[in-house]
């Protein structure tokens, strides 16, 4: 059983549809530990993964950043309080937003990785900016000491920017995902056959 920490360059970049991936094909588990604003996550969750769905942490009304959300609510985000959900399966945790999104006024978001000693999975979006925003979360992974298992790209086929993330990253790519109008069960399961035939080469079963 081992969990992993789902984290990403920014925000929208496809975390909640790609954590989904990644619980079909691991026979996961989801966590979300802190969720900021309505409708969520992990009610879009529930019907999409055949694992469980475990209840927030922190479920926040203002959809904003996490320290701000929780300033509102009159609630104090501490990294000491948090603690993995009981369960008998590997688990997939979602972060909010990106990286070094805050939780408070010192930890960020990736210090949940951390916390719960999990190997990090970074998506990185395809966009214009992307490459900018790509090669700043891998070098700050890079320094970090967190373990990383690896990246997953999501976006429009885009050759120039994928090779040049591809090139700078020390990690392998896992998956590569492309937009769907319809990112339903079906399409999340076509996907996570994808990734499980990888994986059955790797350690990460």
């Amino acid at each position: 059983m081992k969990n992993y920490f789902v984290t990403a360059i920014g925000t929208d970049c496809g975390k909640t549809f790609i954590s989904a991936i990644l619980c079909q094909a691991l026979h996961a588990d989801y966590w979300k530990p802190v969720q900021a604003g309505y409708p969520t996550d992990t009610e879009w969750m529930e019907g999409m993964i055949d694992g469980t769905c475990h209840p927030e942490q922190y479920l926040l009304n203002t959809p904003a950043s996490p320290h701000y959300a929780a300033a509102q609510d009159k609630v104090s985000i501490r990294l000491e309080d948090f603690e993995l959900p009981d369960t008998e399966h590997s688990l997939v945790i979602e972060g909010a937003g990106g990286m070094l999104v805050p939780l408070n006024n010192k930890d960020m978001v990736i210090d949940l990785a951390r916390r719960f000693d999990a190997p990090v999975i970074l998506v990185c979006n395809i966009y214009l900016g992307s490459i900018n925003h790509s090669l700043l979360s891998i070098d700050y992974l890079k320094r970090s000491g967190l373990q990383v298992e690896g990246i997953i790209l999501n976006g429009e086929e885009t050759p120039s920017t994928e090779q040049i993330i591809r090139e700078n990253c020390p990690w392998p790519v896992l998956l590569t995902v492309r937009p769907e109008l319809n990112p339903g069960k079906q399409v999340i399961n076509e996907y996570a056959g994808i990734l499980s035939a990888r994986l059955d080469k790797t350690n990460m079963q």
